[in-house]
């Protein structure tokens, strides 16, 4: 998913508007794609990473050189800061797996000062991600698992219209406005489509992983049809869409 958070990330920055902070923080940090694309703002000063996967957060510290972006382990729920020690606070495609979002959310209002943005943004998985719903649809005609798996991945918490406004609203923040941002998927080939899905990231990858060979090489075939959609193997390009929701700490 790191290649299309990194398109993402500008388009979230933008709507959460922000242009400027001395210390900004990026909860469920992942690759560190939205740290890096906040750190390249001439006005804001330092951002911190922080993530509940060593490996992630020890990816983003190799391949991060910014002197402004600190990394470091931690869990969303139990955020190892002080109130108000950060002018703004972000979450970019984590809040759908953390089973206490709101927890999350609410320690992100605590740890933002007074006046200051708190922002996420999700993956509209009932509808908005393409690619994903060409594997799960294909899936559930084909194996008899496929339709529980693809009724999990379409209705993770906070995919759907008004989710993230309504879990803002609870965590007494104000001044909230929900929103969305697509982007494309942009695929080289069938090959680079299904690579992801034999990976170990991901519900999808995590769906493949419990099917025998010969289900997956059903799968694959069938989803490969899917994708050429009778013409030659070649580039692909699939809209995928996120919620975004703002407001202010009290």
């Amino acid at each position: 998913m790191g290649r299309w958070s990194r398109r993402l990330a500008p388009l979230f920055v933008e709507f959460a508007g922000i242009d400027a902070g001395r210390h900004i923080l990026d909860v469920g940090c992942g690759t560190g794609n939205l740290a890096i694309c906040l750190a390249r703002r001439p006005a804001i000063g330092r951002v911190t990473g922080i993530d509940l996967s060593s490996a992630y957060v020890a990816y983003a510290k190799r391949n991060c050189l910014d002197s402004g972006i600190t990394f470091q382990v931690g869990d969303a729920c139990e955020l190892p800061f002080s109130d108000a020690s950060f002018d703004h606070a972000l979450s970019m495609l984590v809040l759908q797996f953390i089973p206490q979002a709101d927890r999350a959310v609410r320690q992100m209002r605590r740890v933002t000062r007074r006046g200051g943005i708190v922002a996420a943004a999700t993956w509209d998985t009932s509808g908005g991600l393409l690619a994903h719903r060409m594997i799960f649809d294909t899936a559930a005609l084909i194996d008899p698992g496929g339709n529980a798996a693809r009724a999990q991945a379409y209705g993770r918490p906070l995919s759907r219209p008004d989710e993230l406004a309504h879990l803002w609203q609870a965590a007494g923040l104000v001044d909230v406005v929900q929103g969305m941002r697509t982007i494309r998927m942009d695929f080289a080939s069938f090959a680079d489509f299904w690579a992801p899905v034999e990976g170990d990231e991901g519900p999808v990858a995590a769906y493949v992983r419990t099917l025998d060979a010969e289900t997956v090489a059903h799968l694959r075939s069938a989803v490969e049809r899917a994708y050429l959609g009778g013409d030659v193997d070649g580039p692909r390009s699939y809209t995928a869409t996120a919620w975004v929701v703002k407001g202010k700490a009290t």
